[in-house]
C-alpha cells in the first residue's frame, strides 16, 4: 500500500486519458517551458495561514519505538541505518523534479513565518506539490503540478519519440530501458538531442555511493547474518544495478532489525509505470506479532484454489511461503515519508522473485495504530450510521490491511497473450498500479471471508480477531467501509484514492453499502459478501486477460460522488493523516 507496496500520472492523475486521447500521444510526456509560464501567471499559492491549515491535516505522531530487546551492535548498526536513509531522501527528491533539490536548499534559507512554513510542507511532500491536493503547488514558481514521468524522463520528450527510440535499441537494452533502474535522459551534445538511457548508478552516483558505505559500516556492527547478507548486498546493488541478488537476501532476512532502503514503487512513473523510486524503511521486528500472523502464509494456497476465477487463470503452485514481519518504524525517508504514510508493504515487485517465492510483507504496526486514532475514529464518528460506529475495530483494521498485502501474491503475476509469456503490470502499463490495488482491497475482504466461512485452522489459531463469526463479519465490514473514506480523502490522483473509488462505487451499485436520509453510510450486509465476490472476479479477469480497455473502462468510474463528496466535506476538522516525528531516531544518531 502504499504507501504501502506501488505505481503512478498524466497531469494531476489523468494518466489513462494521455494514453488513450491521440491527440495527447503527440504532445511532450511534461512540457517545462509551458508549465512553469502558467506558474508565473498564477497568483494563488497559499499564504501562511492557509499552509498552516493544510499542514494541520497531518497529525504530529512521536515514533518512539522499544530498542531493549536489541544488543548493543545492533543499535549501532540501527544507527547507521538511519543516516543511509537519510541519504535516500535526497535520491528521491532528483527522481521526484529536477529542481527538488535546489528549491529545498533555497526554501530552508528562508527564516520569516512564511518561508518556514513553506520548508516545513515542502519537506512533508518533498516536492513543492501537495499530495492531498492533487498534486497541486504550494509554491510560486514551480509546474503547477507534479510532471507525469517525475525526473525519471526528458520533459520535452513525447511517447512516441520514446517507443521510436526503443524499437531501434537492442533487445537487451529495451529491457533495461523498460525497466526499475534506468532513466531517460536527452543526449546535450550540440544538434545531438537523442534519448539515451542512463542506469541508476550513475545517475545518482555520488549518493549510492555514500548510502553504500553506510549499509557495510551498518553490515559490519551488526552479528546477524542475513542482515549482514542483505546489507552487503544491497550496498553491491547500489553500484551495479543488479538487486536480484538483494532482493533475495531481503527476503530470507529474518533479523531484530527489518530494513528495506533501495528503488522499489514504481508510482511516481504516471507515463509508463517503469521507473522505480527510492525509499527507506528502517524498522524493529516485533517478535509477538510476528510469529502469530506468520500461520497466515500457510493458507495462501487454499485461497488461490477457490479465487473466483476460472481454474486456468490460478497458480496451481505459488511460490514458497511468503514471509511476513510486523515491525515498528524507527524511521522512514524518501517514497517511504512522502505524504501519505505508508501502513504496510508488500515486495519486491520483481516478478522472477514473484513467481519464485512470493513476496514479503511488511507491517507498521505502530503506524497503523497511529492512523487508526488520530483519523480512522473521528472519521467512523461522522460518517457511520449511529449502530453501525460500535463495530469499529482496530484488530479488523490491522487484520484488512494484512489480508491486503497478502492478496498482492494472489491471482495472475505471469500470463500468456498471443503465445508470449508477459505480466498483467507490462500489458496494463499505467493503469496497473490503480487496479492492483483495487484488487488487493477486494481480494482482502474475499480472503477474510473464506476463512470465516471454512473455519480454517488459521482462524482457530487465532490468526484472526476472536470473535463471533456474525460478530467478526460486522466488524470487518463496517471498518471496512469507515477505513475508504479515510482512503479517499488522499485524492484520486494516486493508486490507492483511485482504487478505493472503483470499489466503493461498485459496492454502492451492488446494494452493498448504503446511505441514509441523513448522509450516513451503512454496510447491506445480506449483500456485501456477493457484491465483493463479484469485484475480485472482475478485478482478478482484467489482470488474467491483460485487458487495458476493459481496466480502462473500470477506472472510468473511479470518480468522487456526490454522496461521497458530502461525506468528505464534513471532515475538513479530522487530521487525514499522520505526520511521523522519528524521535527515536533522532536520539539514536545523536548518541553517535
Amino acid at each position: 500500500m502504499r504507501k504501502a507496496c506501488a505505481i503512478i500520472s498524466v497531469v494531476a492523475g489523468l494518466a489513462a486519458i494521455f494514453v488513450a486521447d491521440a491527440a495527447a500521444q503527440t504532445a511532450p510526456v511534461q512540457s517545462a517551458k509551458e508549465t512553469r509560464s502558467m506558474a508565473k501567471q498564477s497568483s494563488s499559492t497559499p499564504g501562511l495561514a492557509e499552509l498552516n491549515r493544510m499542514e494541520a491535516r497531518f497529525a504530529p505522531t512521536p515514533m518512539k519505538v522499544d530498542l531493549s530487546s536489541l544488543s548493543a551492535s545492533d543499535r549501532k548498526a540501527l544507527a547507521k541505518l538511519v543516516e543511509a536513509a537519510r541519504v535516500i531522501d535526497f535520491v528521491f527528491m532528483d527522481q521526484y523534479w529536477s529542481g527538488d533539490r535546489a528549491l529545498w536548499a533555497k526554501l530552508k534559507r528562508d527564516r520569516t513565518p512564511l518561508g518556514v512554513a513553506r520548508a516545513s510542507y515542502f519537506w512533508l511532500n518533498k516536492s513543492p506539490w501537495s499530495s492531498l491536493d492533487g498534486e497541486k503547488a504550494f509554491l510560486p514558481g514551480v509546474p503547477p503540478t507534479k510532471l507525469p514521468g517525475a525526473n525519471f524522463y526528458p520533459e520535452d520528450m513525447t511517447k512516441p519519440e520514446f517507443e521510436g527510440w526503443l524499437a531501434k535499441q537492442s533487445p537487451e537494452d529495451q529491457k533495461l530501458a523498460t525497466g526499475f533502474f534506468s532513466v531517460i535522459w536527452r543526449n546535450t551534445a550540440p544538434g545531438d538531442m537523442h534519448l539515451v538511457m542512463v542506469p541508476y548508478s550513475k545517475a545518482y552516483a555520488k549518493d549510492l555511493q555514500t548510502a553504500a558505505g553506510l549499509l557495510r559500516e551498518a553490515a559490519a556492527l551488526t552479528g546477524n547474518a542475513t542482515l549482514k547478507r542483505f546489507l552487503t548486498a544491497r550496498a553491491d546493488a547500489f553500484l551495479n544495478d543488479d538487486y536480484y541478488a538483494s532482493d533475495v537476501a531481503w527476503m530470507d532476512l529474518d533479523a531484530p532489525i527489518d530494513v528495506t532502503i533501495g528503488p522499489y514503487e514504481t508510482y511516481n512513473d504516471e507515463v509508463f509505470g517503469y521507473k522505480a523510486s527510492f525509499e527507506a524503511y528502517v524498522n524493529v521486528r516485533d517478535d509477538r506479532e510476528t510469529a502469530k500472523l506468520g500461520a497466515f502464509s500457510k493458507h495462501l494456497q487454499e485461497i488461490e484454489d477457490n479465487l473466483p476465477i476460472d481454474a486456468k487463470y490460478r497458480n496451481p503452485k505459488l511460490g514458497a511461503a511468503a514471509p511476513i514481519r510486523v515491525v515498528n518504524e524507527v524511521f522512514g525517508a524518501g517514497d517511504g515519508d512522502h505524504g501519505v504514510q505508508t501502513a504496510a508493504y508488500n515486495l519486491p515487485n520483481d516478478e522472477r522473485i514473484t513467481t519464485e517465492r512470493g513476496t514479503k510483507r511488511v507491517m507498521l504496526r505502530n503506524v497503523q495504530e497511529a492512523k487508526f486514532n488520530a483519523n480512522l475514529v473521528p472519521i467512523a464518528g461522522s460518517v457511520l450510521a449511529p449502530d453501525e460506529r460500535r463495530e469499529l475495530s482496530f484488530d479488523w483494521f490491522f487484520t484488512h490491511i494484512l489480508a491486503h498485502e497478502l492478496s498482492h501474491g494472489l491471482g495472475p503475476h505471469q500470463i500468456t497473450l498471443n503465445g508470449q509469456s508477459t505480466s498483467p503490470r507490462e500489458q496494463l502499463k499505467e493503469l496497473y498500479s490503480a487496479i492492483e490495488e483495487a484488487k488487493a482491497d477486494a481480494l482482502g475482504l474475499f480472503a477474510l471471508q473464506y476463512m470465516l466461512d471454512h473455519e480454517t485452522q488459521m482462524a482457530l489459531d487465532g490468526v484472526l480477531p476472536k470473535d463471533k463469526k456474525d460478530v467478526a463479519e460486522r466488524k470487518l465490514y463496517t471498518t471496512y467501509l469507515a477505513s475508504s473514506f479515510r482512503t479517499l480523502r488522499f485524492g484520486l490522483h494516486e493508486a490507492h484514492g483511485r482504487g478505493m473509488a472503483l470499489q466503493v462505487n461498485y459496492l454502492m451499485d451492488k446494494g452493498a453499502f448504503t446511505v441514509g436520509k441523513d448522509g450516513r453510510f451503512s454496510v447491506d450486509y445480506a449483500k456485501v459478501k456477493d457484491a465483493v465476490r463479484d469485484l475480485v472476479h472482475d478485478l482478478l479477469m482484467l489482470e488474467a486477460t491483460g485487458d487495458y480497455a476493459g481496466t480502462k473502462k473500470l477506472l472510468d468510474t473511479a470518480v468522487l460522488r456526490p454522496e461521497f463528496k458530502r461525506a468528505l466535506d464534513k471532515l475538513t476538522a479530522v487530521p487525514t493523516d499522520i505526520r511521523p516525528v522519528f524521535v527515536t531516531a533522532q536520539e539514536l544518531t545523536e548518541k553517535k
